[in-house]
Parts: C-alpha cells; sequence; structure tokens
C-alpha cells in the first residue's frame, strides 16, 4: 500500500499580521488565467502567481497575493468547496493551499515532500469534490484529502502495475471515480472499495489519451485530447468537435462547458448546445478556462485576464480583470520620482535571451498602464531600463536580441540596431545572429550608456544623435564571448560595469580611455569573477554583488590616481565568530536608500537590508517570514522621495513601505509621524525631511535628553524610548534639529500617549 509518508511530518499555518497590509502592496499581473471556479455569487479566477474574485452581487473585486498570504509555486488548479466555505489551490510543485473563509490560509507540504514521487510529476493538474473528499489528479496518479479534517488519506497510483501516471482530471459517476489520463486512456475504480490504492483495483475502459472527464446532467462526459467531446455513459458516443485540443471541460451551475483555444460550447441539462463561441467580437483572445454563474459566462484567457458576457448575448462583454502589469515575473525595474518601469526578460543565468515576445509595463500614481507586445517594434528579450533624467518622457529599454528600443510619452518609436546605429550583431554558434544590448545608465550630460554584448567595442554611448564606440581588446581576454552587468558612473565619470567571468572593469574616456579591472586574484579579492552588480553609497564605497559573495570597494576615487584596485569583504561577528557577511550568497542587485543602507537581493535566499557599514542585517526578508512571493530576488527599485522598496521576483512583485527617503535640502519641511503617538502602537516615530548629517535630539519637557542621533539620508525613526533602556512615560517631547555647522536648526513636538 502506497501512502503519502509525509501526512503528519509538517503543517504549515499562519495568517498574515494586519500589519503587512498596511507595510506592503503587491503588484501582480492577472492576465493569464490558470484556472476558474465559483460559488452561487462569486467566481474566482487564478493566474500564475495570484487569485482575484468578484462578487455577482456588489460587483466586488478583491485580490489574494502573498501580502495576504497566498504563496504558490506557479497555480495550476483551483477549486471552491461550498459545502466548506474554502478555496483549494494545486501548483505545479505539488503544493496545496487552503485559502479557509476567514482568510487564514493552510500549506500542505505532503505532496511536496513525499519522497517516493519524482519532482517532475507532482503537478496538481484538476481538483474534484465528492462527499466531503477532494480527488486530487496529480501527474503521478490521485491523492485524497479530507476538506473537513485537512488531512491526506490515500493516493491511487491507477497506471498499469502501479504505474504513476499522469491523471488529467478525475470525476464521481454511479459509485465509481473516474480518471481521465494522458497516456492510458480513461480508468475507474469503484468507490466504495477500500484497497482503490492497489492498482488491481482500477479499470481502463478506453484507452487512449484524454484531456478531461466530468460528470453532467445523470451522464459521463469525457475530451480526448484530438478535441472530441464523447457521452461514455455507455460505450464511446461523439457529441461534438473542438476543432482542437480542449484545455478545460466542467460542470458548473446546470451547465457543461467544454473549452479549446479558440472556442467554447456550452450544453443545458437537456444536452441542447445553446451557445458556440468562436472567440470574442472584436478582441484576439485566447481560451484557457470558462465557467457560469448566474446565466454570466466568465472566460479566462491566456493575456487578457477574465471576461464576463452573458450566455444569451455574447455581443456584451466587459473585462473584469484587476489592474496589473502585463506578467508577474518581473526582470528589471526602474523607479522614477513619479512612475515605476518594468520589462519581463531577459536572459537565464548563462546569458541565453529567451527569445520572448513581451511587452513593458509602467506603475503610475493612477495604476499600471501596459505597452502590449504588438507595439513595441518586434523588441525581444528586453533586459533593461533607463529614463531620461532631463525628460522623463523619454525611455530607453534594451533588447537582448534586437537592440535598443526608444520610448516617447509610453509610445514606442524607434528601435535601434546595426543598421541605423553603431550597435554591432554578434553571429552565435548556433547559427543565429544576436544584438545583444544590455545595462543602460544616463551619465550627468545626457549621454546614455550601455553594453554591446559580445563584441570587442561593448561600451556605447549615444549622445545628442550621435554614437561613440570604446574597444575592451586591452581590458579583457576574448572580448567577443564576454556578457556585461549592469553598471553605475561614479561622480567622475567612472563606468564600473560587471562582467561574467572577467570580474569588475572601472573604466573612464576622459582619463585617455583608462580601464583598471578587479578580479578575483590576490589584489583584487573578489570571491569570484562573475561579477553580478554594483552600487555606489554616500560615502562614497562601491558595494560589488557577485555570483559567490560580496565586497566592497572604499575610496573610489583612487581609480583617478591609482593602477590596482584592492577590494574588501565584509567582517561582522555572528555567534562569537567572525564571518564574512553573505559568505557565497548569490547577488542578484545592491541598492542604497536614504539613510545609505543597503537593500541586498539573492538569488535564492531573499533579500536583506545592513545598515551603512554592513555590521549590522536590519531585515532579512524571505518567502516564509515576509510577503515576498519568491526568494529569487531579480531587481530591486527604491522611491527616494517615500522610501516604498520594491521587490521584482520571478513570481510577482511587492513594495515595502520603507521609511529611509533621501535628503532635503533645507529644514522647512520637516515632519513627524505618527504625532501623537496613540495607545497601542507599537511602531517607531518617523522624523522626515532631514537633510543629510543633521544632529536630532529628543528631550522631554524638563530637557532630559532621551534620544540623539544623526541622520543619513532624509528620515530618522524613534522607538520612543530611552536610548534604548525602557519606554519613556506619556507626555510632550521636544525634538531639536541643526545642521551639521549649526547653520540651519529646527524644533519639533511629538505627544505621547501611554
Amino acid at each position: 500500500m502506497k501512502r503519502f509518508f509525509g501526512i503528519y511530518i509538517f503543517l504549515f499555518a499562519y495568517t498574515l499580521f494586519a500589519q503587512n497590509g498596511q507595510q506592503w502592496v503587491g503588484h501582480f499581473s492577472y492576465n493569464n488565467i490558470q484556472d476558474i471556479t465559483q460559488s452561487n455569487g462569486r467566481v474566482y479566477a487564478a493566474s500564475e502567481s495570484a487569485m482575484f474574485s468578484k462578487s455577482l452581487i456588489t460587483n466586488e473585486l478583491k485580490t489574494i497575493t502573498s501580502v495576504d498570504g497566498l504563496k504558490p509555486e506557479t497555480i495550476t488548479a483551483i477549486h471552491y468547496s461550498a459545502e466548506y466555505n474554502r478555496i483549494l489551490v494545486g501548483s505545479d510543485n505539488g503544493l496545496l493551499i487552503v485559502v479557509n473563509g476567514d482568510n487564514t490560509f493552510l500549506n500542505k507540504i505532503d505532496i511536496v515532500e513525499e519522497a517516493t514521487v519524482q519532482t517532475s510529476k507532482k503537478r496538481i493538474n484538476h481538483i474534484a469534490e465528492h462527499e466531503g473528499k477532494a480527488y486530487i489528479s496529480c501527474d503521478f496518479g490521485i491523492a485524497v484529502f479530507d476538506i473537513a479534517s485537512l488531512e491526506f488519506g490515500d493516493t491511487y497510483y491507477l497506471g498499469p502495475n502501479g504505474a504513476e501516471i499522469p491523471v488529467i482530471q478525475s470525476t464521481v459517476f454511479n459509485g465509481y471515480i473516474y480518471a481521465a489520463t494522458a497516456t492510458n486512456g480513461v480508468r475507474r475504480g469503484e468507490l466504495s472499495d477500500p484497497n482503490l490504492n492497489d492498482y488491481n483495483q482500477w479499470e481502463e475502459l478506453y484507452i487512449g489519451s484524454w484531456s478531461g472527464i466530468t460528470t453532467f446532467s445523470d451522464n459521463l462526459f469525457g475530451v480526448d485530447n484530438g478535441g472530441t467531446l464523447f457521452r461514455l455513459t455507455s460505450g464511446l458516443q461523439p457529441i461534438t468537435t473542438m476543432g482542437s485540443a480542449a484545455v478545460d471541460v466542467r460542470s458548473a451551475n446546470g451547465y457543461m462547458v467544454v473549452t479549446s483555444p479558440n472556442r467554447i460550447i456550452v450544453y443545458d441539462e437537456d444536452l441542447l448546445q445553446i451557445l458556440q463561441l468562436n472567440g470574442l467580437p472584436g478582441q484576439n483572445v485566447i481560451f484557457t478556462c470558462a465557467t457560469i454563474v448566474s446565466e454570466q459566462l466568465f472566460v479566462g484567457t491566456r493575456n487578457d485576464g477574465v471576461i464576463q458576457t452573458f450566455l444569451n448575448n455574447t455581443s456584451i462583454s466587459e473585462n473584469i480583470t484587476p489592474n496589473g502589469p502585463l506578467l508577474s515575473s518581473v526582470f528589471s525595474i526602474e523607479k522614477t520620482a513619479n512612475a515605476l518601469w518594468a520589462v519581463f526578460g531577459g536572459y537565464n543565468y548563462q546569458f541565453v535571451p529567451d527569445y520572448a515576445d513581451r511587452g513593458i509595463s509602467k506603475l503610475t500614481p493612477e495604476g499600471w498602464v501596459n505597452i502590449p507586445t504588438e507595439d513595441v517594434l518586434g523588441a525581444k528579450s528586453l533586459s533593461d531600463i533607463a529614463v531620461n533624467p532631463n525628460n522623463t518622457t523619454e525611455v530607453y529599454v534594451s533588447s537582448y536580441h534586437n537592440g535598443l528600443l526608444r520610448i516617447e510619452d509610453d509610445v514606442p518609436v524607434q528601435l535601434y540596431d546595426e543598421s541605423n546605429s553603431a550597435l554591432e550583431n554578434q553571429q552565435q554558434l548556433s547559427g543565429f545572429a544576436n544584438l545583444r544590448v544590455n545595462s543602460l545608465y544616463f551619465d550627468d550630460t545626457g549621454g546614455l550608456w550601455m553594453t554591446n554584448d559580445l563584441t570587442e567595442k561593448p561600451l556605447k554611448v549615444f549622445r545628442n544623435g550621435n554614437w561613440t564606440s570604446y574597444s575592451f581588446v586591452d581590458a579583457v581576454s576574448a572580448p567577443k564571448s564576454v556578457t556585461y552587468q549592469k553598471m553605475v558612473i561614479d561622480r567622475n565619470g567612472t563606468k564600473w560595469i560587471p562582467s561574467v567571468n572577467r570580474g569588475l572593469i572601472g573604466f573612464n574616456e576622459s582619463l585617455n580611455n583608462k580601464f583598471i579591472v578587479i578580479s578575483d586574484d590576490d589584489i583584487g579579492n573578489l570571491p569570484n569573477e562573475y561579477a553580478k552588480c554594483v552600487a555606489i553609497d554616500n560615502s562614497n564605497r562601491l558595494w560589488i554583488g557577485t555570483s559567490g559573495g560580496l565586497r566592497v570597494l572604499p575610496g573610489i576615487d583612487r581609480f583617478l590616481t591609482d593602477d590596482v584596485l584592492s577590494t574588501n569583504a565584509v567582517i561582522i561577528e555572528e555567534d562569537g565568530l567572525a564571518q564574512e557577511l553573505l559568505y557565497e550568497q548569490n547577488i542578484s542587485d545592491i541598492e542604497v536608500d536614504g539613510s545609505n543602507n543597503k537593500w541586498i537581493g539573492t538569488a535564492s535566499s531573499g533579500a536583506f537590508l545592513v545598515s551603512p557599514d554592513g555590521q549590522r542585517t536590519i531585515f532579512h526578508f524571505t518567502k516564509l517570514n515576509s510577503p515576498l512571493p519568491s526568494n529569487t530576488i531579480n531587481d530591486i527599485a527604491i522611491d527616494s522621495k517615500t522610501g516604498d522598496v520594491y521587490f521584482a521576483t520571478d513570481k510577482g512583485m511587492v513594495a515595502y513601505k520603507g521609511t529611509a527617503t533621501e535628503a532635503a535640502g533645507d529644514l522647512s519641511n520637516v515632519y513627524v509621524y505618527p504625532n501623537p503617538v496613540r495607545p497601542g502602537f507599537e511602531g517607531e516615530v518617523k522624523i522626515s525631511g532631514l537633510i543629510d548629517n543633521a544632529n536630532i535630539k529628543i528631550t522631554d519637557i524638563e530637557g532630559n535628553l532621551v534620544y540623539e542621533t544623526t541622520s543619513e539620508g532624509g528620515t530618522i525613526l524613534w522607538d520612543t524610548t530611552a536610548f534604548g533602556r525602557y519606554k519613556v512615560a506619556s507626555g510632550v517631547y521636544m525634538i531639536f534639529i541643526a545642521s551639521d555647522d549649526g547653520a540651519e536648526t529646527k524644533v519639533k513636538k511629538v505627544m505621547i500617549i501611554r
């Protein structure tokens, strides 16, 4: 007898605190609908990483994301249980998430942890409910889940000789459980048989490959992989042909709905076809699933979310999809004063382009604005964004396949390639020609710098309509085989360019094209030569992230005078031992906030916030302890005005409401929040609008000093304690602020009520 040995090993349950809703905001795409389910008055839809629902009574739209507690891998199936008021959410790795009616979440990892099943065969394909049990169709068979007790029961390996075979969908009919399998026909077992986990109890009724099965109007129906709908009640009786392979078949509120990518057919309880929908009027959509609630048809699509229409009039339709970016997997982001730009890839770890056609998304104060795929002039594998600081309506996006895209007023207007620019095309061993542009950065004079990978002249600048190229032949070996990551430019005009397997390259054309290469040798001291990211902090230090750890280059002005440069590890004390900060971590991005703290993203360990010198880890956000939807951080961006920190991951983007803002020019706009501090408040008082290096002293009304600090950036926090020893008493506290030279001063008050 095969059972899940992980049933009692681990149950991960949590309710996220209300403060998460205050400190985090989710930015997910709801366009690629994986599945739909319904209750009598609400429809639920799931994209790869998030869900939403619509009430048909109030028309309320509600999203469910990682900020609420939903953290799947990739959602593959959902089911609403009306009897238990629970939503079951299945993932491609076997994770089953239970969303309770009180908005708590249970992560059931029994399938994930099952050692006898290959990882590649744990995908959940469908969830069917019968008499309190959920029959979960997976790529290995069927797992039985008790919806009341929230425990797994038997597992059915129903292939020949007990083989693991992919079950696409299951249903119960006339005392039998039927399974539509991808390779071994339609199989059934008697539901009352206590030994269904014995493969001998299963029989194959019909051979072939099947994509769905359902019970409707006292009949059994199945769809084969050719797209033919059969009545299976007694023999194979063809009903209709979908024209292509069906992707969904279901019984929903008195109707049977069969869906293929370009057709939806609906039957009533008399088995009369009442609707055949061949696309939607004026819309080029690809169907993924469909259901019916209150005589309305809800259509899930691959790229256009959910479209609501009427069974008796499909000429009237409405897209009910929540506002969001085009995709959840965000490759790169760029924050400006009033917008955040996002692109979706990109290339993999080996710098192979994904060759994907994807659009561009822009977050504004009014919501997301999307530039669809068909409008980006054929540019594929979009990897980086640069916004002209002197004209924020002019935006450039690098393509790791086609060159450089220019956007004006949110409209792509020109694609630069080898035919109209100095950009060079590199013929690859595979025979495909690629024009790989990456790493965009504007300098102080308005010049746009970029890397043109796999060429002898990989560094290029576009200024006032003119192009200039710089050779790396004297800096790195075999430059035609080198790829580069995002550069930064310091106040001296030195370009700091991370490279793959050539270390960190410093270059300044105004110093007679001077190069310094920092490598993993005894001089450069990098952990390895795979440099991935760089950031310049407020102390003129260069922070360097590699695939194997972190280094800091102090005093980057030394590039002007020295010929060799050496980096240092950040040594911290942990458990009484000296250790290297982020030892052997694969670092994907480093950003510096307004208080000179460092936000550090990693490829598999989430995000870290460390103090200005790196000696103190302030936060370590992971998928387990925060609303991060994934531990894979692709990019980080900071809003310098608000302190908000955006994390782009492979499963979605979330923003943390940070507090570190950039320094102000004077003290005219200092504010204190909250004020007053009311009973029960457990957070920190924020004093913002500060200038850099301001001295802040907080005293009680009698002049006794309770706190003192110096600002790094525009904001400091006070935990309302007297130097961390005890909470101060109720009363009015004076805040004295002075610039480091004493030329500017400000006095504020804060009232604390315990």
